[in-house]
Protein backbone atom coordinates (compact mmCIF):
# COMPACT_ATOMS: atom_id res chain seq x y z
CA UNK A 1 0.00 0.00 0.00
CA UNK A 2 2.93 2.21 0.71
CA UNK A 3 4.65 1.37 -2.27
CA UNK A 4 1.13 2.65 -4.28
CA UNK A 5 0.97 5.80 -2.40
CA UNK A 6 4.66 6.63 -3.25
CA UNK A 7 4.34 5.85 -6.43
CA UNK A 8 1.26 8.09 -6.94
CA UNK A 9 3.09 10.98 -5.40
CA UNK A 10 6.33 10.50 -7.85
CA UNK A 11 4.27 10.58 -11.01
CA UNK A 12 2.32 13.64 -10.35
CA UNK A 13 -0.84 11.55 -9.46
CA UNK A 14 -1.49 13.49 -6.81
CA UNK A 15 -1.35 16.73 -8.43
CA UNK A 16 -3.77 15.35 -10.97
CA UNK A 17 -6.33 14.05 -8.62
CA UNK A 18 -6.45 17.44 -7.27
CA UNK A 19 -7.00 18.78 -10.10
CA UNK A 20 -9.43 17.23 -10.74
CA UNK A 21 -11.19 17.61 -7.35
CA UNK A 22 -10.85 21.22 -7.70
CA UNK A 23 -12.60 20.84 -11.30
CA UNK A 24 -15.26 19.12 -9.77
CA UNK A 25 -15.97 21.58 -6.88
CA UNK A 26 -15.79 24.66 -9.36
CA UNK A 27 -18.32 23.00 -11.73
CA UNK A 28 -20.68 22.23 -8.31
CA UNK A 29 -20.34 25.56 -7.43
CA UNK A 30 -20.85 27.00 -10.67
CA UNK A 31 -23.98 24.58 -10.96
CA UNK A 32 -25.48 26.12 -7.78
CA UNK A 33 -24.81 29.76 -8.71
CA UNK A 34 -27.16 28.70 -12.06
CA UNK A 35 -30.13 27.22 -10.13
CA UNK A 36 -30.23 29.74 -7.08
CA UNK A 37 -30.07 33.37 -9.80
CA UNK A 38 -32.53 31.16 -12.17
CA UNK A 39 -35.00 30.99 -8.63
CA UNK A 40 -37.56 33.88 -9.30
CA UNK A 41 -38.00 36.41 -6.46
CA UNK A 42 -40.56 37.04 -4.14
CA UNK A 43 -42.01 40.07 -6.48
CA UNK A 44 -41.84 37.92 -9.42
CA UNK A 45 -43.80 34.89 -8.05
CA UNK A 46 -46.17 37.53 -6.36
CA UNK A 47 -46.36 39.01 -10.11
CA UNK A 48 -47.17 35.75 -11.88
CA UNK A 49 -50.13 34.95 -9.04
CA UNK A 50 -52.21 37.68 -9.76
CA UNK A 51 -51.76 37.30 -13.31
CA UNK A 52 -52.77 33.69 -12.94
CA UNK A 53 -55.78 34.52 -11.07
CA UNK A 54 -56.81 37.40 -14.04
CA UNK A 55 -56.88 34.84 -16.81
CA UNK A 56 -58.06 31.68 -14.77
CA UNK A 57 -59.95 33.60 -12.13
CA UNK A 58 -63.45 34.07 -11.32
CA UNK A 59 -64.96 36.94 -10.71
CA UNK A 60 -66.81 37.96 -7.75
CA UNK A 61 -68.30 40.91 -5.24
CA UNK A 62 -66.34 41.85 -2.22
CA UNK A 63 -66.01 44.87 0.45
CA UNK A 64 -63.25 47.01 0.72
CA UNK A 65 -62.76 47.80 3.91
CA UNK A 66 -58.94 50.10 4.62
CA UNK A 67 -55.91 50.80 2.78
CA UNK A 68 -52.74 50.77 5.68
CA UNK A 69 -49.97 51.80 4.00
CA UNK A 70 -49.31 49.35 0.76
CA UNK A 71 -52.17 47.49 2.23
CA UNK A 72 -55.66 46.75 0.88
CA UNK A 73 -58.20 44.96 3.15
CA UNK A 74 -61.45 43.58 1.90
CA UNK A 75 -64.00 40.72 2.80
CA UNK A 76 -65.91 38.27 0.46
CA UNK A 77 -68.20 35.42 0.53
CA UNK A 78 -67.71 32.16 -1.88
CA UNK A 79 -70.31 29.68 -1.35
CA UNK A 80 -71.71 30.77 2.03
CA UNK A 81 -67.84 31.34 3.47
CA UNK A 82 -66.91 34.13 4.59
CA UNK A 83 -63.13 35.47 3.18
CA UNK A 84 -61.22 38.30 5.03
CA UNK A 85 -58.22 38.94 2.88
CA UNK A 86 -55.26 41.89 2.22
CA UNK A 87 -53.13 42.57 -0.83
CA UNK A 88 -50.01 44.69 -1.32
CA UNK A 89 -50.15 47.14 -3.61
CA UNK A 90 -46.25 48.30 -3.30
CA UNK A 91 -46.10 47.12 -6.82
CA UNK A 92 -49.05 48.80 -8.01
CA UNK A 93 -48.57 51.89 -6.94
CA UNK A 94 -48.93 53.60 -10.42
CA UNK A 95 -52.42 51.69 -10.77
CA UNK A 96 -54.02 53.08 -7.99
CA UNK A 97 -56.60 55.66 -7.61
CA UNK A 98 -55.02 59.54 -6.18
CA UNK A 99 -57.74 59.18 -3.67
CA UNK A 100 -57.59 55.75 -2.24
CA UNK A 101 -60.23 56.17 0.34
CA UNK A 102 -62.92 56.85 -2.08
CA UNK A 103 -63.17 53.25 -3.28
CA UNK A 104 -64.08 51.84 0.18
CA UNK A 105 -66.99 49.85 -0.06
CA UNK A 106 -68.61 47.85 -2.79
CA UNK A 107 -65.23 46.35 -5.08
CA UNK A 108 -64.96 43.60 -7.70
CA UNK A 109 -62.47 40.92 -6.83
CA UNK A 110 -61.14 37.37 -8.63
CA UNK A 111 -60.36 34.37 -6.88
CA UNK A 112 -59.31 31.05 -7.38
CA UNK A 113 -61.94 28.95 -7.93
CA UNK A 114 -59.93 25.84 -6.52
CA UNK A 115 -58.97 27.49 -3.72
CA UNK A 116 -61.33 30.80 -2.86
CA UNK A 117 -58.63 32.12 -0.11
CA UNK A 118 -55.93 33.34 -3.19
CA UNK A 119 -57.79 36.12 -4.44
CA UNK A 120 -56.90 39.88 -5.94
CA UNK A 121 -58.82 43.44 -6.12
CA UNK A 122 -55.81 44.92 -8.08
CA UNK A 123 -53.16 43.40 -10.70
CA UNK A 124 -51.62 44.53 -13.65
CA UNK A 125 -54.37 44.05 -16.23
CA UNK A 126 -57.31 44.47 -14.39
CA UNK A 127 -58.40 46.67 -11.72
CA UNK A 128 -61.93 45.54 -9.19
CA UNK A 129 -61.24 49.10 -7.16
CA UNK A 130 -64.51 51.42 -8.21
CA UNK A 131 -64.14 55.33 -7.43
CA UNK A 132 -67.32 56.96 -5.07
CA UNK A 133 -68.30 59.38 -7.72
CA UNK A 134 -70.22 62.65 -5.83
CA UNK A 135 -72.85 64.29 -7.90
CA UNK A 136 -73.17 68.03 -7.06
Amino acid sequence: MKEALANLVSSGGMALAAAGGLAALGIGAWGVYRFLKRRPTAAELERRRRNDLHVRGKMGDANLLEFHDHMVFYSYAIGGVEYSACQDLVDLQPLLPPDLWSTIGPASMKYDPRNPANSIVLCEQWSGLRSAHRVE
